[in-house]
């Protein structure tokens, strides 16, 4: 299978700070368009990365993190790389009355398939949409 010819590409670097958070959903929008069918998708998921890379990593300790988005008319692939942490990301399932710990488990439910890499010291956790159509006339029987 040949690898998607990605139309767009942006790559960012912020400051490790709450308020760049939105710079990150900012850079899915310039990348993908308000227009594109998967851009909210992406932009929730993202907000969730880059706030877990924010709260959750050295990158909140004065460091920097990434945002990388490729997007096809069909795919949009984003990638968000932080300083590293002790732990490996955990796709936790909290309870009911927790305050947080929900980013990871709503990255799981709504991408196509995700994933991440540690290395030298940094996360690399990453996600893609892809837009499935279903073919007019197609019916659902039950």
């Amino acid at each position: 299978m040949a690898a998607p010819d990605f139309h767009t590409h942006a790559h960012v670097v912020l400051p490790g700070v709450p308020a760049q958070v939105s710079r990150a959903r900012h850079a899915v929008t310039d990348a993908v368009g308000r227009g594109h069918p998967l851009h909210d998708e992406a932009v929730l998921l993202t907000s969730e990365l880059a706030t877990n890379a924010v709260l959750h990593t050295q990158s909140g300790a004065g460091g920097t993190f990434s945002v990388t988005v490729q997007a096809t008319g069909e795919l949009v692939r984003v990638c968000v790389e932080d300083a590293g942490s002790d732990a490996p990301p955990c796709a936790c399932h909290p309870g009911a009355l927790a305050t947080g710990g929900r980013g990871l488990p709503l990255l799981e439910a709504l991408s196509h398939r995700w994933g991440f890499e540690r290395s030298n010291g940094v996360n690399r956790v990453w996600f893609e949409l892809l837009l499935v159509t279903v073919p007019a006339g197609w019916v659902l029987e039950v």
